[in-house]
């Protein structure tokens, strides 16, 4: 009884570091990794392509349902903010299909870059990125302001990007 009183406590505690983890924004103030991500539509996407923009890279998967439940939270901040320079990468990890990506990109008209991560080179690249989604908001000098496990608080995460783009 004792071993499976402590087997609960050590699965709660793993579940409220990683349910707190995802909630927290982290600061960063690191340079973004000089990453070339290849979009969907065969695009090549360079880190240098992006400098001088503010720019969110979002690591995502079709099976993740929080993914996919912000994503269109994710459609509307970047068509809120596109108008004053926000770009927006959603990287769907390695294990992802192609064409889940391709479908769920084409019947939700995703208005934004979407890039497939097929060697896990951008996730590893970004500090080995295993749990979806995660989001980096990038300044317009390439250094990372912000990183998000899990859905980010949009308000808080507009006001960030609203202090980004003016400066």
């Amino acid at each position: 009884m004792q071993k499976s009183v402590k087997k609960a406590v050590a699965i709660v505690a793993v579940a409220v570091a990683v349910g707190a983890g995802s909630w927290v924004a982290m600061s960063g103030g690191k340079p973004a990794p000089d990453v070339t991500f290849y979009g969907i539509k065969g695009e090549k996407i360079t880190a240098q392509d992006l400098r001088g923009k503010v720019v969110m890279v979002n690591f995502w998967a079709t099976s993740c349902t929080t993914c996919v439940h912000e994503m269109p939270q994710m459609v509307e901040t970047y068509n809120k903010y596109k108008g004053q320079g926000l770009e927006f990468v959603a990287v769907a990890m390695s294990y992802d299909p192609p064409n889940y990506v391709l479908n769920f990109a084409d019947t939700r008209q995703l208005p934004f870059k979407v890039a497939l991560d097929m060697g896990g080179a951008a996730a590893k690249a970004y500090g080995n990125v295993a749990l979806t989604p995660t989001t980096f908001v990038i300044g317009k000098d390439g250094k990372i302001l912000k990183r998000y496990v899990g859905e980010p608080q949009f308000a808080e995460l507009h006001q960030l990007l609203e202090k980004a783009l003016k400066t």
